[in-house]
């Protein structure tokens, strides 16, 4: 190992390294291709770092002056890139290196300032590299190492055109490197394409996923889903906590919810801008925020301290995103804890995705409020304060506390302050349990409230207004029905004493409604309906009417002329379907004026067919050769050939008189009717000189 790098490490109090990194370092895979798969928080960063030092700088302890870049890290999301570029940073801070990022969402012009600088090491995303490669404002000419960093899911996210477009502007001669967690066929596929005798180096922990992380199936009622993820986060109260769900409108919501109840949380979603997305993982840090709602973007290589929770709102797809969810806790050999937001339909998929990632999970319900407040209280008793002495400092104002109040009122106002700090827990239902049957109200007094249908009275203005003035629940109160100029509710007969208290002697609600007692159950009057069941044409009137107008035209309405006619589909008595005509076209329409009645206009019918004169043709011209049309033999024509051709059948066919005024005949002046007078004249010269 080069003396920079190991102080680099000691600086940052690495005693030891992981077994990945061992792994990397071993003096026979110097220099070689190596396909590494390691299970998440394994430290596979400082992993390639470490093994691509001695191709990067050769003999030497130090770099040159920056040019073209001699490293090249690829990483499939923003944040992951920006992350390995920090990490790099310091490793290779005594070696002089400088490190360059490439990655979507930030400012193009800036990076190319950067790459024309000079840098020893390029971490990048591939879509930007692309970018940069085909701008030409990135020289990867000289590039001793590529490293690939989460491979599998570049590939899952539809980058492989962009990795082959890359890897191709790379020379020949390099060192290769694919990290990941998990190994597909895809990425042995892209392993043997592109390196060369890949060497295939596996950890012994891959063979137990995730030893340092606990799995909870919390199972729950679909209503309680989002009740559960905030049971969860109180139930662990961990210094961060990260909660996945599936899609940028989940992720909305719940960060919604969880700050409306106080919680410290961001975001983290592909609907952010790059500036967002970094200051969202900078609170996190910083410790401005203690919860963070994610979508998948930050389930890959994303390390954020003192991780100790990850709450699946929504199951992955698949149980690949499981292990890369869960392994964001439980990182360099801290515990952490993986749970899981079962619902009822989701049952058998959880099941499946854990079976195919060899996971075992503690199958439970979501935390009770019962169980959260017993947690907080069991939090509070082991806080450290309690076995501390009292400063001087703070000796005079307990003095002063217990000399104004009682020990008891002290206790309680102390243990509101902790409690003002924490958000209430939601109730739960447990997930077995069934839906109790609708009780019978009991005896009931039913009131009329003036207003109906008509003054758009509705139970869901009625239910809060009755509540409020009259000082009932919801459960006071039974059926609501709406007439059409009156609505009806029934009271608890034990609430009624105490509701027409409440209303007063008046008995008049919001708006002027007026309220009165009734003997009996109402009887609602029901809406008269038309044939068939159907609603009145006229929509209000309340009774179905005969005399009323269609909705087009004039005269009385009459039901048969909106019945289908039958006749042939394609025969000569099929009906029209003609809309009725205005005023104007009135005369001979079948929707006329009832009987008895005239219209005042009377308009003759037009005969279009005014001419019926018959229309001669032309005779044909004989064929070339003296040869009738017909004939093989050179023998007369047919009879019907020369009938034709005599124009007797044009005589005995008429003709109509073309529609339309005659076309144009145009300017005097125009080079076509020059053309024409000129042919016309030549034409009358010739028959002249004849």
């Amino acid at each position: 190992m080069k003396q920079a790098i190991q102080t680099a490490l000691d600086a940052k109090g690495y005693d030891k390294l992981t077994q990945v990194q061992e792994a990397v370092m071993n003096p026979e895979l110097t220099g070689k291709d190596l396909l590494v798969s390691a299970q998440t928080g394994s430290g596979k960063t400082i992993g390639f770092g470490l093994a691509i030092s001695s191709t990067v700088l050769g003999d030497a302890e130090a770099f040159d002056e920056a040019a073209a870049p001699l490293a090249l890290i690829i990483a499939p999301t923003r944040e992951l890139a920006l992350q390995v570029k920090r990490e790099l940073t310091w490793l290779y801070a005594e070696a002089g290196a400088r490190v360059a990022s490439c990655v979507g969402g930030m400012d193009m012009r800036d990076e190319r300032r950067a790459l024309a600088r000079g840098a020893h090491i390029v971490v990048a995303t591939p879509g930007r590299l692309r970018d940069h490669i085909d701008r030409g404002s990135i020289d990867l000419l000289d590039v001793r190492a590529v490293v690939l960093d989460e491979a599998d899911e570049m590939l899952d996210l539809g980058f492989r055109e962009e990795l082959e477009f890359i890897l191709e502007q790379v020379p020949e001669e390099r060192q290769t490197l694919l990290f990941s967690a998990t190994v597909p066929k895809m990425i042995a596929q892209l392993a043997k394409n592109y390196q060369r005798d890949a060497i295939r180096v596996e950890t012994k922990s891959e063979q137990k996923q995730h030893a340092d992380i606990t799995y909870r199936a919390m199972t729950v009622m679909d209503r309680d889903a989002e009740n559960a993820v905030i049971n969860t986060l109180r139930f662990y109260e961990a210094p961060n906590a990260i909660v996945f769900a599936n899609t940028r409108a989940m992720v909305a919501r719940i960060t919604t919810r969880l700050s409306n109840r106080g919680f410290q949380v961001v975001s983290l979603s592909g609907e952010l801008s790059q500036s967002e997305r970094t200051h969202a993982l900078q609170a996190m840090r910083d410790g401005r925020a203690r919860v963070c709602v994610a979508t998948d973007v930050a389930a890959r290589g994303i390390d954020l301290p003192n991780l100790d929770l990850v709450v699946h709102a929504e199951l992955p797809n698949n149980h690949e995103t499981l292990l890369h969810r869960s392994g964001r806790t439980g990182r360099a050999g801290r515990k952490g804890v993986s749970a899981l937001i079962v619902t009822r339909k989701s049952r058998k998929k959880a099941e499946r995705l854990l079976r195919w990632a060899k996971l075992e999970a503690e199958w439970s319900g979501a935390p009770s409020a019962e169980e959260v407040s017993a947690q907080d209280q069991s939090r509070m008793f082991a806080d450290p304060d309690w076995a501390e002495a009292p400063t001087v400092n703070e000796k005079p104002l307990i003095e002063s506390l217990l000399g104004t109040f009682s020990a008891e009122q002290v206790a309680a106002a102390y243990l509101r302050l902790y409690n003002s700090k924490h958000s209430a827990p939601e109730e739960i239902a447990a997930s077995d349990a069934k839906p109790t049957p609708r009780k019978d109200f009991g005896p009931s007094v039913w009131f009329s409230i003036s207003g109906g249908r008509k003054a758009c009275a509705e139970p869901r203005r009625l239910l809060p207004m009755l509540c409020k003035l009259g000082d009932l629940t919801k459960d006071d109160i039974g059926a609501i029905r709406i007439n059409q100029d009156e609505s009806y509710v029934q009271v608890l007969e034990t609430s009624v004493a105490g509701f027409l208290a409440a209303i007063g002697p008046k008995m008049t609600l919001e708006e002027g409604a007026k309220l009165a007692q009734m003997d009996k159950e109402p009887v609602l009057e029901r809406r008269p309906r038309g044939d068939g069941g159907k609603k009145p044409f006229n929509k209000g009137k309340g009774s179905y009417r005969d005399d009323r107008k269609p909705h087009r035209g004039k005269g009385k309405f009459e039901k048969d002329k909106f019945e289908r006619p039958q006749g042939n589909k394609f025969g000569e008595d099929k009906p029209s379907f003609d809309k009725p005509r205005s005023k104007k076209f009135d005369e001979k329409s079948d929707y006329a004026p009832a009987k008895g009645k005239k219209s005042a206009k009377s308009t003759p019918p037009v005969e279009w067919n005014d001419d019926p004169a018959p229309r001669k043709k032309k005779p044909k011209a004989a064929p070339k050769g003296g040869k009738p049309r017909g004939s093989d033999t050179g023998g007369d024509a047919t009879p019907r050939r020369r009938a034709m051709a005599d124009g007797a059948l044009s005589e005995a066919k008429p003709s109509r008189k073309p529609k339309g005024p005659p076309p144009p005949k145009g300017k005097a002046n125009s080079k076509k009717n020059k053309a024409r007078a000129a042919a016309a004249k030549a034409a009358a010269k010739g028959k002249s000189g004849k």
